[in-house]
């Protein structure tokens, strides 16, 4: 009777977990297109605009590196929650943004509601996928690649319907009332936490400082490809991108918005296709170090691709579509053999700590990225936003040729059963 109720169980806290992410998620997508639209609005420029989430990127840092820590003491529950709590103030706190108030004042203002936010996507994003970890039932273990695809595939894909769920907000009731009805919503998830168990991921041993930085050579490794990859995605995405959308090729901000939305959810939807696609055209084995470097040194020609069609006049709108669709499919692959990986080369015990470092490198290298884009944006314009791009995948690929494969004992094969 246990032994059947307790793979329930787990699929009801995997459930619990994913709901609470969603939730999160929808709103995460959502404020960032509602203050890109707002400030838009009232007059700020795109460069302005892209420093009004720099501190949503430095606490994220911040937050990964001691939210493994957190959560490893105080149990994952713990900051899940924290961080959708976090998120609730982040929205009531820009609601009270008045738009009389001097201009640094409002920046300054709207950092700092950022701030939180930042912290509270960090918080949600590590508990999360650490949870998944000890949340998948024992005899579910085999198809661990699947859980953690659909856990981050409609993450991404829910991000992209949160910038349509912004901008809706925005035209139908308003900036501040959209923010009320958003931190509404994630009031009620708040409550779901009473049906998870106390102490998920929390470990009896007390972990010292130096702790905090991985000891693992294979986590260093996949945390320092994770900077340079992600970094080559930001540093044309979140500035130099929508800034070309609306100068360069004249779209108005909503097929900007738009655009990037579509793009995000395709890229998610790539994300949770891609254990089935790499088991249909690969030979049925789980991720190894090989895979990566393959879809690593794929994605290091595509940026740069896109920068050699742009400088040889080739149709923009064109080679824009189609150039950042393969993009976006390459690095989705990318993307999703990275979070098995991760998870793999980790044991139990230490989940919150690997991940929570893992993804500080994510979020510095979201940060160096989110800095250059607006900078070399100004200085060469999109085509050189593209050659640092492809640089920056070239550096991953070349850390990612140190990675080993995870060992038996520790790689969960990720083959789906029977119908999957």
């Amino acid at each position: 009777m246990a032994s059947s109720s307790a793979p329930r169980a787990s699929l009801k806290n995997y459930a619990i977990v994913t709901l609470a992410y969603w939730g999160f998620t929808l709103t995460d997508g959502a404020l960032r297109m509602l203050v890109l639209l707002y400030f838009n609005e009232i007059g700020y420029t795109p460069i302005q605009i892209a420093f009004l989430f720099l501190f949503y990127e430095v606490f994220g840092i911040v937050t990964n590196f001691l939210g493994g820590w957190i959560g490893s003491q105080f149990g994952l529950k713990v900051t899940l929650y924290s961080g959708i709590g976090l998120q609730v103030l982040a929205l009531i706190m820009l609601s009270f943004l008045n738009r009389d108030w001097a201009q640094w004042f409002a920046v300054l203002y709207v950092m700092t509601s950022q701030a939180f936010s930042g912290i509270a996507k960090d918080l949600t994003k590590m508990s999360s996928k650490s949870a998944i970890r000890l949340v998948v039932p024992q005899d579910a273990q085999s198809s661990l690649f699947n859980w953690v695809a659909v856990l981050t595939g409609s993450k991404n894909a829910l991000k992209g319907v949160g910038f349509f769920l912004g901008a809706a907000l925005l035209g139908t009731f308003g900036f501040v009332t959209s923010l009320w009805i958003m931190a509404i919503g994630l009031i009620l998830v708040l409550f779901t936490g009473v049906m998870l168990p106390r102490g998920m991921g929390k470990i009896k041993a007390k972990v010292k400082f130096t702790q905090l930085f991985s000891k693992s050579r294979e986590i260093n490794i996949l945390s320092a490809a994770r900077f340079f990859l992600f970094g080559s995605r930001d540093v044309w995405f979140v500035v130099g991108l929508p800034v070309f959308l609306r100068s360069a090729l004249g779209w108005s901000f909503y097929q900007a918005g738009g655009f990037l939305a579509c793009w995000v959810i395709g890229y998610g939807i790539i994300q949770f296709l891609a254990p089935t696609l790499l088991r249909r055209f690969g030979n049925g084995e789980p991720p190894k170090s090989k895979t990566i470097q393959f879809w690593t040194g794929i994605l290091t020609a595509v940026p740069a691709s896109i920068a050699l069609a742009m400088q040889l006049n080739a149709p923009l709108n064109v080679t824009i579509v189609v150039g950042l669709m393969i993009f976006g499919i390459v690095f989705a692959f990318n993307s999703a053999v990275h979070s098995y990986l991760v998870l793999a080369f980790t044991d139990d015990d230490k989940v919150a700590l690997n991940v929570g470092f893992y993804y500080m490198a994510n979020s510095g290298g979201r940060l160096i990225g989110t800095v250059l884009s607006g900078l070399i944006y100004q200085l060469y314009g999109l085509v050189g936003c593209l050659w640092v791009s492809s640089l920056f995948v070239l550096a991953a690929w070349m850390i990612s040729l140190k990675l080993p494969d995870p060992q038996p004992s520790k790689a969960l094969a990720w083959k789906a059963g029977d119908g999957d």
